[in-house]
């Protein structure tokens, strides 16, 4: 076995470790025997492919936990599936002292860790991310929540794990796509906070997890997220802080609600979402015309889009970009950068400019 990392995630109100490594699955389930001795009920949530992918691993659990399956994809972020899950803890009768497993990308880490923040008005949840991109992004900093018709992630809760157990190992199931999906959160990390991490993606990109360097790029990812997280857990800076890692996300998130979700993995919108960030960070005088081709070039050796795949409408990108959650008093907040590694936080930009740039990333 690899060398273990670790990184340690402190906020306002508790502190937690995230395990990096490979094959964690013992370390896993020691903790999980540990909270069941002490008389704690545990139940886990995760999706089919997960479950069908890891099945030895589930088995191993024993009939003392339950297992609550959700079809795969972003549509079980919805408010069925979370009543469905509340009805699934009620049902083997969880108590406040119970512990809910979280195993699965990005979805399952939202949806899971939702019905823990609203159950019984919390329980405590473990985060076992299995996609690359909730191991660098969204298991890290308690953001839990489900998407409505109105946009995503719109509902939700901030309730921070009791653990992260990001087993490299288990990437090695998932399909080249989603692996790159995971990717453009990385390359997010780099463009917005550290110009080291940016150099070593351009210099070779990571296109599966066998690459050596997998354990040390998900700790420096974590690491960057984290230190954002721990100085703004809830998004409440005036400016920069948390909202900076929603970097491109402006743009992704539009793309993802205008072309349906589905038809675009998350990190294809955000690839795209980056390009087009980077393009107005040009467009306002910080960055220069070689760094955007820089930025496209990160992103495309990383085989993710730079373009809309085909045409979607300008004025129904700008309509969801209005809709979005980090809309404050009616102002779109954009999130650009001064330099490649450092971003800050914008009140808002001419929406000619923004709507010339969606034609410029293929929008009609």
């Amino acid at each position: 076995m690899s060398s273990q990392k670790q990184v340690i995630v402190e906020t306002a109100n508790s502190s937690y470790p995230i395990h990096i490594g490979r094959d964690l699955g013992v370390q896993l389930k020691e903790q999980v025997e540990s909270v069941r001795s002490k008389g704690a009920l545990v139940a886990a949530v995760t999706d089919r492919n997960v479950y069908t992918a890891q099945s030895a691993w589930f088995a191993s659990l024993g009939s003392e936990v339950p297992v609550f399956v959700v079809p795969a994809g972003e549509t079980s972020k919805s408010v069925g599936k979370f009543a469905e899950v509340l009805d699934f803890l009620a049902e083997h009768k969880l108590d406040r002292g119970g512990v809910v497993l979280a195993v699965g990308g990005g979805v399952v880490g939202d949806l899971a860790g939702y019905a823990a923040a609203s159950y019984l008005r919390g329980v405590r949840f473990i985060q076992i991310p299995t996609t690359l991109l909730s191991m660098v992004d969204s298991s890290v900093g308690g953001k839990t929540g489900i998407n409505i018709s109105a946009g995503k992630n719109l509902v939700g809760a901030f309730h921070q794990p009791i653990a992260v157990y990001s087993d490299i190992e288990l990437l090695k199931t998932m399909p080249p796509r989603e692996f790159a999906s995971g990717m453009a959160e990385v390359i997010k990390h780099g463009m917005l906070q550290d110009s080291e991490l940016f150099d070593l993606l351009e210099a070779a990109p990571i296109n599966g997890p066998a690459d050596h360097r997998m354990e040390s790029v998900v700790e420096w990812n974590c690491k960057i997220k984290a230190a954002v997280v721990n100085a703004d857990e809830k998004e409440t800076a005036a400016s920069g802080g948390r909202a900076l890692l929603n970097l491109g996300h402006t743009f992704g998130h539009a793309i993802e609600n205008v072309a349906g979700y589905g038809e675009y993995l998350h990190g294809e919108a955000i690839g795209i979402g980056l390009v087009a960030a980077g393009i107005l960070s040009q467009r306002l005088g910080h960055i220069s015309e070689d760094d955007v081709v820089r930025i496209r070039k990160v992103v495309a050796t990383h085989r993710l889009p730079t373009s809309l795949n085909k045409p979607l409408s300008t004025e129904k990108l700008l309509a969801a970009m209005r809709l979005d959650k980090k809309v404050k008093a009616g102002v779109i907040r954009f999130v650009i950068m001064k330099r490649i590694g450092q971003a800050a936080t914008i009140e808002s930009a001419d929406m000619d400019l923004i709507s010339d740039i969606w034609r410029e990333c293929g929008a009609s």
